[in-house]
């Protein structure tokens, strides 16, 4: 068992030898403490020369490429690479992760730059189009992104002297940017005749425009604006690879290996050339420089860092060195002192002190090596190269003693023997030779037994025996010095091996993952005294086991720094550290090893604040012997509410079907029914798999869950209210601390967390867009106005929302298991815990991104699965309850104690002001005092307890506790089982509200002449509800087996229930009592139907596809339905008693006479004449008309006919209840359409009266009974129905006009450049980037791959710009005539109380003065404007907002834009690129002034809302998938506006961030049909929210709220165009 847990000692980074030089530039920097810092493979080093010390930042995964310096010189930012790269900012005094910046760019971050004032940071991405991102760091939020250029960019600079300008230079580029709204618009530099065009390396900014930058030919170019205007010439002679800007001027590094000094103005002060100095060699190369004060940093290409202070310029102070090139293999330890020895590709063989960590010995070799040994007594150091030699040296002064090459291939591995006087040497051709060392290295022998090459070797410590493994993975012994092979095992047994360096081997066994390839561990290292074993692979990661190590899949610490492979790791002489050395990233970390660990110790190693999840799925925890999992934790782990369909991917499937079928369907619809059905009351609550989710509101009322519903439960008036925004399982509900508002998230695709208003139940906020499958967990924060939200995705996403916003603040990874419960700080709004299986972890919000740390258990326990947490009465401490019954005391992440509560499970706890309540498995609700010290009282839930007034029966006593709440004097408890009950402190129990247990629910009758209804459930029981105003279960009786189906005989005395098992009974409706029972059959009974009449018969049908008539007065079975080909789903009995009407699994509707049974055939024409007793079959002519377009995916499971015959109720597999009018003939019928059941519904019923529709939901186990409401009869209240699913072909047709409107198709000026062939630039672009096509002459739709090669017409446009002879003279823009009204509406507006008209044509807003008939001039859009609206608030006067046609969305300057301006001055104010293909028709203010709406041409019409200050898109949806003309706010909104067009107007709301519409419907107008809308008013009454559109057939339409008032007809020429 041992091997199987992690051992008890720990590594802590002490020291890292190298620097990043190679592929990176500008990554060395003084911090303002004096300290440098830079980076190495993954680790961000903060170095102090003063002390020789070094601190690690160490949140990255993967290689840092990229680092920039806050202004304040204390934050660093740095960006790494990998699939999903991010950008840490990090403060170098803590080393401690101030914010994380991710989900942006791919690849790696190139380049980094903080502005100015240190607010925002820009980085450039390695992607294909070299994305340019500027963050607001500090919130983690992206302000603007856009296409950086098709080739690499090398550097990015903010222009310190304007705001809002940047600077970025790459491959034969230099760009200069500029930032408004949310658009960054490049301008490329100008070379002229200045200088040539080439790459341009880095780049700095200085005053007056002015911007100096290096060059690859190592020119300095400098440039005014955008245009060059010197250049200084031989600056360096080679590529200037860095440049640095400080308070004296600036400081320039290049490949030549100098520095030089400039000042302000860019005059040479001096030049430092190290290759010169002492410390100097041929080909040093500079990639970094820092000037501060006197002193100069300097890193080098090959992992050198210098000090230089500047009167001493020639004497280097060397700080740091590394190895270069190449890949770093060899690795030694000195076997009496305190040295490693390491040896790599770059052929330099470095010995390090480990205790004064730095280098003391450096010798270069002929050839790059590849390992490395030293002899017993530390005087020899054997070395093995690439090409098959190997070189033996004397350590003290590095001179040969012998050099050997008797092999062709690199030589992987050579060990001295234990005695001294042997050589080991594997080498790539799978041979290993033995060498003597005292007969001057001469081969005694050979090893030949391997297939492949050699990986590692070990020797016994009495020097006799060798082992070795291969890439194969085989391990093979040999006898030595000769070199034979052993095969007997048995010889082998007693070897003790001198040390344990092989990867494959019984003792290591467990270091292997359970499924692994053979060569990703690449180096292993026993510690036989410690009994620990070290490990290094290619996934970056240093690995601590105990040794021996036997069984698979062991539990290990893990240790990340290394970004690439870790290609070996030793022990040092004394064991006290670990070296361990990395492939690519050349660097050689030293770990201190920290023994069997104190608890006094815990504090420096509290867990390592990590942002990468381990990449493998193995285990950090100390301990590995977890108990059991609790059977319910078990069942509810194993849910995964994956849906096959999803509500979301209905739109689409429904297009899909359409397409097919486009020839069907001639039959005119047939219209929906009059009447329409209200939810009225809900029996169930959410318990099963959901906690704490049951809250008293402010005003005393009960807020809970169940299915897609969030009810609000008032118990004096046994009333409810119902929130019925969700679309699907509803899974997690939390309150508001204010307890007014609620947040619930649900099950869907992309689902939603909505927050509403208990009062008012309309949706406040909706939240979408992060989590995937479901949403399972959510939390307020203290002050209200954070949320946090669980995923139930893979890795379980929790994400950090600003609700009303509707903002994404951070997100992160959680955790692989399950998470049941996040719980935010009370005190500090940036920490939170979740806890779920096996852990619970401490967050704290960085930016973007959160940083988890795992709570440490120490000794005290053993790392449990936690259900419930809460903090208590600090910050620091935090209490969760366990599976096992306890609850865990936390002080930040350590435990401090346990406290035995419960037996089984602590699921809920709640903290009160003095206390905690705590309820568990055991159905005991206990309270306790501030410390959890002692337990004040106890409630268990019994049926004795009962009060008398309770609505319904407690089905057994002490029921999972699953939520507990307290307010009102009371305790709120829900149950596992469903029931919700007030506890009063006193001790009674009054059961409020109650529905079935686990288990779907099929079976439900409703009682021929009483409100009341059955239900028979998988959960073993048989209910009696009350349908009348007490709402409340009247009976139950448990089953032996699960039932399916029951019904009430027509007298309603006797009750019919048919079981899962093949069996049925007859039970006493009143008392529930068996009158008889039989068993028959082996499969579910599927329905149970009494005759009608007297109820002589009863059919009973099953699955196993045959229906038995009983004949119930002599209990005795008459007949036998035989015939039918599956099993069988519904059956009514006909009037008269005589036929039965069956439908089948296989769609078959067939018929039987009865009672003999007798199958017969009925021409369809004659079932319609037949008058049935029921009709709950879905099949046939009369309800064709009942299956969806997308038929093929969701099945109609039940149906119910009014006994008037006028109106039919369906359910169906996706939770919807439809009402149809009977008989729905011709397909797709249309209907009404109801949303409250999450998944299938199993069955619907109408009362005996037809007042009330019953529906049962399957897997949500939930009754629910709906009110009908008569034709007419109509509360004001939105409709919650959306109309059907096609939409009629039918409708009025289109007036010439809007039909070309409709179908014009905008050609984009940037596409259609290419009709005939051009040269040259045009003047007017100039400086202005030329489209990625206009350089390559492609057309769109076949882009280039992106090429790394030079684009090819620049070198015209250059020599074109310079030939130029003579200055062009300006054109001015004097006046324009036109004006587009073609296609535009609502785009003439006057300005200044009447003396101005603005208005567009082309791609110029026009500002027309009526007086003087003068015109001034927008010209900033580069092509046609298609809207134009003018902002109404008095604070925004004279501003305009205009949108133009465009390209593809891809934030590139070709893209959509909205520019927003204003008229007088002409100046941008802002400008939003946007996600609008093709371009944008509508733009609206709304009524502060501060939201713009815009609309866009795309197929799905996109509605977009922004803040257009500050260039933030809030809101985006897609709008119709028919031509949108208009969307305009309401006068008096800035949350609701209405979008009207072809055949359809919609109300839409912002909620946060989401947008929520409803269909306007044509009701109350007589033979209305859906016209096209081609404009939009609204009426002066706000509290009647009337809004008039201007349709085609020349009448106006008022909508109160969303139906029709009466049609105005009005005078053909206004009715027309609106425009």
């Amino acid at each position: 068992m041992a091997a199987r847990s992690a051992p008890n000692c720990h590594l802590r980074l002490e020291w890292v030898y190298g620097y990043r030089g190679h592929q990176c530039r500008n990554n060395l920097y003084y911090t303002a403490a004096k300290e440098i810092v830079y980076f190495v493979a993954g680790v961000g080093v903060v170095y102090s020369p003063r002390e020789h010390r070094q601190k690690f930042y160490r949140g990255h995964s993967d290689d840092i490429i990229s680092l920039a310096l806050h202004p304040e010189r204390v934050l660093v930012a740095t960006g790494q690479v990998g699939k999903e790269p991010y950008i840490c900012v990090w403060d170098s005094y803590t080393v401690q992760t101030i914010s994380v910046l991710k989900d942006v760019h791919t690849h790696g971050i190139a380049c980094l730059a903080f502005d100015l004032d240190g607010q925002r940071l820009v980085s450039v991405g390695l992607d294909s189009k070299n994305a340019v991102c500027v963050w607001d760091w500090k919130r983690g939020k992206m302000l603007s992104m856009a296409p950086g250029h098709t080739d690499r960019i090398f550097d990015i600079s903010w222009d310190l002297y304007q705001p809002n300008k940047l600077v970025s230079c790459g491959v034969k580029h230099i760009k200069f940017w500029s930032l408004c709204g949310n658009a960054l618009t490049p301008k490329r530099g100008v070379f002229g005749k200045t200088g040539d065009l080439q790459t341009i390396l880095c780049l700095a900014c200085a005053r007056d425009e002015l911007t100096y930058s290096g060059a690859l030919n190592g020119d300095i170019y400098v440039w005014k604006g955008i245009n060059l205007i010197r250049t200084i010439q031989g600056a360096h002679t080679a590529g200037i690879f860095s440049m640095n800007a400080c308070e004296e001027g600036f400081a320039t590094g290049g490949r030549d290996g100098c520095i030089r000094l400039w000042d302000l103005t860019f005059k040479p002060i001096t030049v430092i050339d190290l290759r010169e100095t002492d410390q100097g060699y041929k080909g040093l190369s500079v990639r970094s420089v820092c000037w501060r004060g006197d002193h100069i940093l300097v890193g080098t290409q090959d992992s050198e860092i210098f000090e230089i202070v500047v009167h001493e310029r020639n004497k280097p102070f060397l700080i740091m060195q590394g190895h270069c090139e190449g890949e770093l293999w060899a690795l030694a330890v000195h076997p009496t002192k305190p040295l490693a020895v390491t040896g790599s590709d770059d052929r330099s063989v470095r010995i390090w002190s480990l205790v004064d960590h730095a280098l003391i010995a450096r010798c270069n070799m002929e050839e790059p090596i590849r390992c490395a040994a030293v002899n017993v007594d530390g005087i020899h150091l054997a070395l093995g190269m690439k090409d098959g030699s190997f070189t033996v040296l004397r350590v003290r002064d590095m001179t040969e003693v012998v050099h050997i090459k008797d092999r062709k291939e690199a030589i992987h591995e050579l060990k001295y023997s234990p005695d001294g006087t042997y050589l080991a040497v594997g080498c790539n051709d799978s041979s290993v030779d033995i060498y003597g060392v005292a007969q001057r290295y001469k081969k005694l022998g050979e090893c030949v037994g391997s297939l492949s090459f050699i990986t590692h070797l070990d020797w016994s410590s009495d020097s006799r025996y060798l082992q070795t493994n291969d890439g194969n993975g085989k391990r093979l012994f040999y006898r030595m010095p000769g070199g034979k092979e052993v095969t007997n095992k048995e010889e082998i047994k007693g070897v003790h091996w001198a040390s344990w360096t092989c990867v494959s081997g019984l003792e290591v066994n467990g270091i292997w993952p359970k499924y692994s390839d053979i060569n990703d561990i690449n180096s292993v290292d026993g510690n036989y005294i410690g009994q620990v074993l070290v490990t290094a692979d290619d996934y970056g990661i240093i690995k601590l086991f105990r040794y021996p190590c036997l069984r698979k899949g062991a539990k290990f610490k893990k240790y990340i720094g290394h970004s690439a492979h870790v290609t070996n790791v030793r022990w040092s002489h004394d064991y006290q550290w670990v070296i361990s050395i990395g492939g690519a990233d050349h660097s050689v970390f030293q770990w201190k090893f920290i023994p069997e660990r104190k608890l006094k110790d815990a504090l420096h190693i509290a867990p390592q604040e990590s942002l990468a999840d381990s990449n493998s799925d193995e285990s950090d925890s100390d301990m590995s012997d977890v108990p059991e999992l609790d059977s319910e934790i078990e069942q509810e782990t194993q849910l995964t509410y994956r849906r096959q369909v999803y509500k979301e991917d209905l739109p689409q499937l429904k297009e899909q079907y359409k397409e097919k079928q486009k020839s069907g369907t001639s039959k005119r619809r047939e219209k929906a029914p009059g009447n329409s059905i209200r939810l009225h009351f809900v029996h169930g609550y959410r318990g099963y798999d959901c906690r704490s989710n049951l809250f008293y509101t402010q005003i005393g009322e009960i807020v809970y869950h169940v299915a897609a519903v969030g009810v609000i439960y008032n118990r004096q008036q046994n009333t409810q209210r119902f929130y019925l925004g969700h679309d699907d399982d509803i899974l997690c509900l939390a309150i508001h601390p204010l307890k007014d508002y609620v947040a619930t998230g649900q099950v869907g695709r992309d689902p939603s967390i909505h927050i509403w208003d208990t009062e008012t139940i309309k949706p406040l906020s909706v939240l979408k867009g992060c989590h995937q499958y479901g949403v399972c967990a959510v939390d307020f924060s203290a002050d209200g106005k954070r949320l946090a939200s669980v995923g139930i995705d893979d890795s379980h996403t929790i994400v950090l929302w600003d609700w009303k916003k509707g903002e994404k603040l951070s997100i992160a990874r959680g955790s692989k298991d399950k998470i049941f419960v996040v719980k935010m700080n009370p005190y500090v709004p940036d920490k939170l815990i979740t806890a779920g299986i096996k852990h619970v972890k401490f967050w704290r919000r960085a930016g973007g991104g959160l940083i988890g740390r795992k709570g440490y258990v120490g000794t005290l326990g053993k790392n449990d699965t936690m259900m419930c947490a809460v903090y208590g009465w600090t910050e620091e401490m935090a209490f969760s309850g366990t599976s096992t019954g306890d609850v865990c005391i936390w002080r930040d992440v350590f435990l401090v104690k346990t406290v035995k509560a419960h037996d089984g499970p602590v699921f809920s706890m709640h903290a009160l002001e003095k206390g905690f309540v705590t309820g568990g498995k055991d159905g005991i609700v206990a309270l306790w005092d501030d410390s959890f010290e002692r337990c004040l009282k106890t409630y268990a839930i019994k049926r004795a307890a009962l009060a008398p007034g309770s609505k319904g029966l407690l089905l057994e006593d002490n029921p999972s506790i699953r939520a507990i709440s307290l307010g009102h004097g009371h305790i709120l408890v829900g149950t596992k089982n469903g029931e919700i009950l007030e506890v009063d402190k006193s001790g009674p129990i009054t059961l409020l509200v109650q529905g079935h247990m686990e288990g779907e629910v099929w079976g439900l009758a409703t009682h021929p002449y009483l409100p009341i209804c059955a239900t028979v459930s998988d959960d073993k029981t048989l209910r009696i509800w009350d349908l009348s105003p007490s709402h409340c279960m009247l009976a139950v009786r448990k089953l032996k087996k699960g039932g399916r189906c029951c019904c009430f005989s027509p007298d309603g005395k006797a009750l019919a229930v048919g079981m899962n098992d093949g069996s049925f009974l007859m039970a006493n409706a009143d008392t529930l009592e068996d009158l008889v029972s039989f068993h028959h059959r082996k499969d579910i009974i599927s329905d149970i139907r009494f005759s009608p009449g007297s109820g002589k018969y009863l059919a009973v049908a099953s699955h196993d596809s045959f229906i038995d008539i009983y004949n119930v007065m002599s209990s005795k079975r008459v007949g036998i339905c035989k015939g039918a080909t599956s099993y069988i789903t519904h059956v009514d009995w006909d009037i008269r008693g005589k036929l039965l009407q069956v439908n089948t699994g296989a769609k078959e509707q067939l018929f039987f006479e009865a009672p003999r049974g007798k199958k017969q055939t009925i021409p369809s024409v004659e079932v319609e004449k037949i008058c049935w007793a029921s009709w709950t079959s879905v099949l046939g002519l009369c309800c064709e008309g009942i299956w969806p377009v997308v038929g093929e995916v969701t099945d109609i499971t039940a149906s119910c006919l009014t006994s008037d015959k006028m109106v039919l109720a369906t359910g169906d597999d996706l939770g919807f209840v439809k009402l149809f009018r009977y008989p729905a003939k011709g397909k797709f019928g249309k209907f009404k359409r109801y949303v409250a059941h999450s998944t299938h519904v199993t069955n619907v019923r109408w009362t005996y009266d037809d007042s009330m529709l019953v529906t049962l939901g399957g897997a949500d186990m939930s009754l629910m009974v709906w009110t009908n409401e008569m034709e007419g009869y109509r509360e004001k209240r939105p409709c919650d129905s959306e109309e059907s699913d096609t939409d009629s072909e039918e409708d009025g047709g289109y007036d010439s006009d809007v039909t070309r409107e409709n179908e014009i198709s905008y050609t984009i000026r940037a596409l259609s450049t290419n009709i005939r062939p051009m040269f040259g630039v045009k003047p007017h672009l100039q400086g202005k980037e030329p489209s990625v096509d206009e350089r390559q002459g492609v057309v769109r739709g076949s882009r280039p791959p992106v090429s790394r090669a030079p684009p090819r017409p620049e070198k015209l446009q250059t020599n074109n710009v310079g030939k130029k002879k003579r200055p062009i003279e300006d054109l001015v823009l004097e006046l324009v005539f036109g004006y587009r009204g073609r296609d535009c509406r609502n785009n003439v507006h006057y300005l200044n109380d009447g003396d101005d008209i603005i208005y567009h044509t082309a791609s110029v807003g026009i500002l027309h003065n009526v007086a003087t008939g003068t015109q001034s001039f927008y010209q900033e859009h580069n092509d046609d404007i298609l809207c134009l609206t003018v902002n109404q608030h008095p604070k925004f006067i004279n501003i305009v907002a205009t949108g133009q046609v465009g390209d593809l969305a891809d934030m590139s300057a070709t893209a959509p834009s909205i520019h927003i301006w204003d008229a007088v001055n002409k100046q941008t104010l802002s400008i939003l690129r946007c996600y609008h293909s093709k371009g944008v028709c509508s733009v609206s203010f709304s009524a502060t002034g501060k939201l713009l709406l815009s609309v866009g041409l795309d197929p799905e019409h996109t509605i977009t809302i922004w803040r257009w200050q500050e260039g933030a898109k809030i809101a985006s949806r897609a709008g119709h998938n028919q031509r949108i003309f208009v969307a305009e706010f309401r006068p008096d909104s800035d949350s609701q506006f209405v979008s009207v067009g072809v055949k359809h107007v919609k109300f839409w709301t912002l909620a946060g961030r989401a947008l929520l519409s409803k269909k306007g419907l044509l009701s109350a107008v007589e033979d209305a049909r859906m016209q096209t809308m081609l404009a939009v008013a609204f009426g002066a009454v706000p509290s009647v929210e009337m809004s008039v559109c201007g349709k085609i057939t020349y009448c106006v339409g008022s909508w109160p709220e969303l139906t029709t008032g009466p049609c105005l007809p009005c005078t053909p020429p206004c009715g027309t165009d609106s425009s």
